[in-house]
């Protein structure tokens, strides 16, 4: 054979170009798609796939409080309570607890009252909780013991604790039974001063020896610090909480102040979930809050999940804890849910899932491409995918694009346990006071204030007009005649029609502001608006902000400052008008009207009154309706109070937000729950469904790469001849 023909004997480009070629072929066989973020060993496994845009600043349920810190720990915590997956409306079923509370009235001198007992009777609520036995915390560092029984990780060496990257270098760990000493250990933390937990003013009220108990642990915490330096751990089992008591391994009783209903709606939360004072003394060595291994970072519950990697640069992993007592799937749910899928797994051994990774994404376009493209499993809408996503029929109703529906995607709408809304200051002497002047202004401006279009532009339809502070779903809230703010709204056809600009201008007119020019100056009625908005839809808010008040002829300045500038304002009470929202924290109509009650007035009290609006009969009656159980009764005195209310308009009662989720065909179980945090161990995905999919969705493009090669090799020719010719010529 000649030497020239030799496969051997190929120039290198060529070999280099069929090496390539075969890499090519063989990787456009593999299973998975080129572009898969994840692990290649993650495939046909039951794992949710989601994201986080900012690491949780505290994992620690004393002190957690925000959405995003939630959505981890309450699938690692349990508290005595939760919320059932399905009823509506929000019904509490029992979590860490065998059953509800047993609640039991006491007069001023101790002795059981009745269960209708009147209000001013009652000195004392005794709250009985019965603990599910058998439940057991995640393996953890902090309960390994050695062979002698000695806890093994309660007394590092200062040189060990500096060589610790994280948790997973200290290889033992142990577990014990949960008992009702950790849950008294925990609401003791609510109370200890130096962990700051946010509810520690709201529990001061209620929980009786709660602020005793935090004079006395704080000064001696004080006392230690200035003995020993740094942050030093003090025993909390040491000190008592009068109010608190384990009454055997399985029971405790919490004693509150008179009636507080909402009560057991706290016990819903992670804050009154166990925690095992071992955590607290492992953590509270030397050198470890500094090498980031603390509760903050690292959790330690009973729950379905537990914190398997903590990487806030990269990802965060929740993983199925080995030690879970197990839970069922629930049996029953509202009308409908058996025919939407919802009950297939009634009665199944939660959870269905092995782990939820959760990557950093801090743009919106990035992780909505990822979630089209099938590498996240749910995804809510920004703006800018808003129109790809969803269009509006002629009638107005809302559905998914043909390119969502052929991908298999569903969609899920809620109206939000929240209320966003504009503001007057009630100390302002312009736009504030009870004065019948003011009182006219401020309904003028809510006529003008034409919310629905602001939904429909900057929230691309996503939201509830207001007509009052109570949003739909939460008791208190109506629909008809009786759910009409009859000041800003008519109904039309059984349905709520904004008033016409018309009568806007009529208000102001009678109000002084004939035109927007005070009747007596001649001067134009100039308002401030005091706003943390900044960026192109910023400016875009408050430019339509700014119209609306046009159309009355009222001038409006804009004040812009950062958000620690805007709340100081609010504290010292200078601003005049502004935005501000509501979150629930449960589902009662006192967690929003309080935000109205005289004495929790921000400028004067430091509470959530905004407003700084005060109505005594308002006031008395928020008294008498706050602590009284759902029913006839209560239900007309709010009607009173938000009667009261749409009359002074303290607010302009903005919206309620709507909430959007796409989630994908595999992934199962899906029913908005906006007061449950803990929705992850309902959850199922189909692994090989999602595998098939992101194959079909992500097929390989390798023509760019051919057509390279293709190029290359063209290009290569003319010196492959030469080649060529060359080994010809040394051939012969």
């Amino acid at each position: 054979m000649h030497k020239a023909d030799s496969p051997r004997s190929l120039p290198t480009p060529f070999r280099f170009f069929l090496l390539l070629l075969t890499g090519l072929l063989l990787t456009g066989c593999s299973e998975g798609p080129w572009n898969n973020p994840y692990r290649a060993s993650e495939s046909g496994r039951s794992i949710v796939y989601s994201s986080f845009s900012e690491r949780p600043k505290h994992l620690d349920p004393a002190r957690a409080y925000s959405s995003n810190e939630y959505g981890f720990i309450a699938q690692i915590y349990e508290p005595p309570l939760q919320y059932h997956f399905l009823k509506r409306p929000y019904q509490l079923v029992p979590l860490a607890a065998t059953g509800l509370p047993r609640v039991t009235y006491l007069d001023e001198s101790g002795r059981p009252l009745p269960d209708d007992a009147p209000v001013e009777q009652i000195a004392f609520s005794d709250y009985e909780i019965r603990l599910r036995p058998g439940m057991r915390y995640q393996p953890h560092p902090a309960l390994a013991r050695d062979g002698e029984g000695r806890y093994r990780y309660h007394r590092l060496d200062r040189a060990v604790i500096d060589r610790l990257n994280t948790l997973q270098d200290l290889p033992a760990t142990g577990t014990r039974e949960v008992v009702a000493d950790d849950f008294v250990y925990q609401i003791k933390r609510i109370a200890f001063p130096p962990l700051n937990s946010p509810i520690a003013g709201v529990m001061q009220e209620y929980i009786v020896g709660f602020g005793d108990f935090a004079e006395r642990t704080g000064a001696a915490y004080q006392a230690l610090k200035r003995k020993q330096g740094g942050k030093p751990w003090l025993d909390l089992r040491d000190y008592e909480l009068s109010g608190v008591k384990v009454l055997d391994r399985y029971r405790l009783r919490i004693r509150l102040k008179g009636k507080y209903p909402q009560f057991r709606y706290w016990l819903a939360m992670p804050f009154f979930a166990p925690m095992p004072w071992e955590a607290e003394r492992f953590y509270h060595q030397p050198g470890m809050e500094r090498r980031n291994i603390s509760l903050d970072w690292y959790p330690i519950g009973s729950g379905p999940f537990m914190l398997g990697e903590n990487n806030p640069n990269l990802r965060m992993v929740l993983e199925a804890n080995p030690n879970y007592h197990g839970e069922a799937y629930p049996e029953d749910g509202d009308p409908g849910d058996a025919e939407a899928g919802l009950l297939r797994d009634a009665g199944k051994r939660m959870p269905f899932i092995e782990k939820a990774v959760y990557s950093l994404e801090k743009e919106s376009i990035p992780y909505w491409n990822k979630f089209l493209q099938g590498y996240y499993d749910t995804s809510g809408i920004s703006s800018d995918s808003f129109d790809q996503a969803v269009q509006f029929s002629d009638q107005g109703d809302l559905a998914l694009t043909d390119a969502m529906q052929a991908k298999g995607i569903s969609l899920q709408t809620a109206v939000t346990a929240s209320v966003y809304y504009m503001g007057f200051n009630m100390l302002d002497p312009v736009v504030g006071g009870e004065s019948e002047r003011a009182r006219l202004l401020r309904r003028a401006i809510s006529i003008a204030m034409d919310f629905e279009e602001y939904i429909a532009i900057f929230n691309n339809g996503r939201g509830v007009a207001a007509q009052g502070p109570i949003p739909p779903g939460i008791f208190g809230n109506e629909e008809g005649r009786e759910g009409i703010n009859p000041y800003v709204y008519d109904l039309v056809d059984g349905r709520p029609r904004r008033k016409p600009l018309e009568e806007a201008r009529r208000l102001l007119a009678e109000a002084g502001y004939p035109g927007g020019r005070d009747r007596t100056t001649g001067k134009p009625l100039i308002l401030y608006y005091d706003t943390t908005s900044a960026g192109p839809d910023g400016k875009a808010r408050l430019n339509w902000i700014r119209k609306q008040f046009a159309k009355l002829g009222i001038q409006l300045v804009i004040r812009a400052s950062d958000y620690n500038r805007f709340q100081e304002k609010m504290r010292k009470g200078t601003g005049q008008i502004f935005m501000w929202g509501w979150n629930a924290d449960y589902p009662d109509p006192e967690n929003f009207l309080f935000l109205l009650y005289g004495p929790n007035g921000k400028v004067e009290h430091g509470g959530e009154n905004a407003a700084n609006y005060s109505n005594p009969e308002f006031d008395r009656l928020f008294v008498a309706m706050k602590n009284m159980e759902d029913g006839p009764r209560r239900l007309e005195i709010i009607r009173r109070m938000v009667r009261i209310l749409r009359r002074d308009a303290p607010w302009v009662w903005g919206f309620f937000p709507k909430s959007f989720a796409l989630y994908h065909a595999w992934y199962r179980n899906v029913k908005p729950n906006l007061m449950a945090n803990n929705t992850l161990k309902y959850r199922r995905v189909d692994p090989r469904l999602r595998d098939d999919l992101r194959r079909q969705w992500n097929p390989p493009i390798v023509w760019p790469i051919l057509l390279g090669l293709l190029l290359l090799v063209v290009s290569a020719i003319p010196a492959v001849r030469v080649y060529l010719r060359r080994e010809g010529s040394s051939a012969r």
